[in-house]
């Protein structure tokens, strides 16, 4: 029996829930543990759904903001790490419902090819005409996931660049598991679509 309770509500043991309690408490150096762990993690996590690095930053800001402003109602019901990108999602999709004519991308992947998702640093031994190309892939793909609808941007990102199982898109995105797999698989038809043939979107 405790061994079912403990699978079904792992998020009792997650220390990151445990920093959130604390913070809860009054504690406020546990939001700033809370911050030095998923800040950057976040701050990438909508910079590459909004493509717009300033924005981005004052997103990422407003999102622990919200945390801080919740903890004294905070109530552990899932792995801290879902409910901290479902508010991350939540600022995201408000942002874009509010200003969605306004948005403008502050790059121009296709044609530039000049900046795009931060990536690993490249291979010194790598010849120069391999990096370009390497970028040009590169911003091939960002310009295919930046034309997926939302939901399907949202979980390609959460799949590809934030290493979420399908679980935890599910929970994020507050959708079933069967929801997600459609959603990566009509996502994968698209970028195929958009890609035209030109590279393999896997």
């Amino acid at each position: 029996m405790r061994l079912r309770q403990k699978k079904e509500t792992p998020h009792l043991t997650d220390p990151d829930v445990e920093c959130m309690l604390e913070l809860k408490e009054g504690n406020r150096q546990a939001l700033e543990i809370l911050m030095r762990k998923y800040y950057p993690r976040i701050l990438n996590f909508i910079y590459r759904f909004m493509d717009n690095r300033q924005l981005a930053e004052d997103l990422a800001q407003e999102v622990f903001m919200k945390v801080y402003k919740s903890a004294h109602h905070y109530r552990p019901r899932s792995q801290f790490q879902t409910w901290l990108y479902t508010i991350a999602k939540n600022t995201c999709l408000n942002e874009l419902r509010r200003n969605r004519r306004q948005m403008v991308s502050i790059d121009e992947p296709v044609a530039s090819g000049t900046q795009g998702l931060k990536q690993k640093i490249s291979d010194p031994r790598a010849n120069p005409a391999g990096e370009l190309l390497q970028k040009e892939k590169k911003a091939l793909i960002r310009a295919a996931i930046d034309d997926l609808p939302d939901n399907q941007r949202m979980a390609v990102i959460l799949r590809r660049y934030e290493n979420f199982s399908y679980a935890e898109i599910a929970a994020t995105l507050n959708v079933t598991d069967k929801a997600v797999k459609s959603l990566l698989s009509r996502a994968k038809l698209n970028l195929k679509n958009n890609l035209a043939g030109a590279i393999d979107p896997d």
